[in-house]
């Protein structure tokens, strides 16, 4: 299937799963629905749409995942948690559920069906807006590009793929229970949650500004040293969080996070294609995927754990920031994976 039938596909069995958790009754169907929205929202959506930026852009690749970047965190971590704070306090939670299920459905998808399309190739195009190859030979154009193509087997047997996959597992699996237990956190430091929803503008903001300094750089530097400074800010979000106790520190922190968000939306979109060819894209980064959003679903529960068993979040981050520090080190020493060396 091209990413167009996905798209569209997903965009409708997420706004059903919407839909659906607007319904819920109990504690089963709340797990099941959250599993749904993880599954078809930050899974497959999220990765059908870096696929399709992948396979149309190979020079200015870091450059087009820059820019969608700058879009997603003005729209989706600046203003979306607000406008849904907003929706909650006029409609009800429910209701804003079945809302954003119908926008998925009636928006969403006929957007996918209409602008998604599968490599250039299929349509005598080649990466970058070439119009065919011949444009890439001319007298002034720039020399061609090799790709090495690995298939997801191959990958899997080199050091590099487990070190990212490890890397990107553990922002998603952090990231993600900081920004479920944001309000409780926020709390504990004596803001209230209308605070907690406004630091996303920061976030936002931020984000988007290191969303295209990132893209830029991609291209010019070694992953590596992206990857290992975002882990390394990972790590220090943790141990800020355990003490917002003033505003410019509780700004200070959303920053951080806000570069963080910004650098891994850009290496998670483009090491893989990166290290490993456009051809078994979908195979390679279905398989990433599913071990980021397997450790997002872990990440709320030791946060949630330790407030309850011990009144308070801070050793758990403390202990949970061990794991990015020490994946920060070892990804400055991780070798890009080539065909010649296996």
């Amino acid at each position: 299937q091209g990413p167009r039938s996905v798209v569209v596909m997903v965009a409708l069995l997420f706004g059903l799963a919407c839909i659906y958790m607007g319904m819920v009754m109990g504690g089963l169907m709340l797990l099941f629905g959250f599993m749904l929205i993880r599954m078809l929202g930050q899974g497959s959506l999220a990765l059908v749409s870096n696929y399709t930026i992948n396979q149309w852009w190979l020079r200015r690749r870091g450059m087009a995942i820059g820019m969608a970047g700058v879009l997603m965190a003005l729209f989706g971590m600046g203003l979306f948690p607000n406008l849904l704070n907003w929706l909650i306090g006029q409609l009800g939670w429910r209701a804003t559920y079945v809302t954003m299920g119908l926008v998925l459905i009636f928006v969403m998808a006929p957007i996918g069906y209409l602008f998604y399309r599968s490599r250039p190739e299929r349509y005598g195009l080649l990466p970058d807006g070439a119009a065919s190859p011949s444009t890439h030979r001319g007298q002034n154009a720039a020399p061609e590009i090799i790709e090495e193509e690995w298939t997801l087997a191959e990958a899997l047997r080199t050091p590099a793929f487990w070190i990212v996959a490890s890397g990107l597992a553990s922002v998603a699996m952090l990231a993600t229970g900081l920004t479920f237990h944001m309000v409780s956190i926020f709390e504990d430091n004596q803001h209230s949650a209308d605070a907690a929803a406004a630091v996303y503008v920061p976030i936002a903001i931020v984000s988007a500004a290191v969303n295209l300094g990132s893209g830029l750089l991609v291209d010019r530097m070694p992953v590596r040293f992206l990857l290992s400074g975002a882990l390394f800010i990972q790590a220090s979000a943790l141990i800020m969080a355990q003490s917002l106790n003033s505003v410019p520190m509780a700004l200070a922190y959303g920053a951080a996070l806000g570069v963080l968000f910004g650098m891994i939306r850009t290496l998670s979109s483009v090491i893989w294609p990166t290290y490993y060819g456009r051809r078994y894209l979908g195979s390679i980064t279905g398989v990433t995927t599913t071990i980021s959003v397997a450790g997002s679903a872990l990440g709320p529960l030791p946060m949630g754990v330790a407030r309850d068993m011990l009144g308070s979040y801070n050793l758990a981050l403390t202990v949970l920031a061990i794991i990015p520090l020490t994946l920060s080190v070892v990804a400055l020493f991780m070798k890009r994976p080539t065909k010649a060396n296996e």
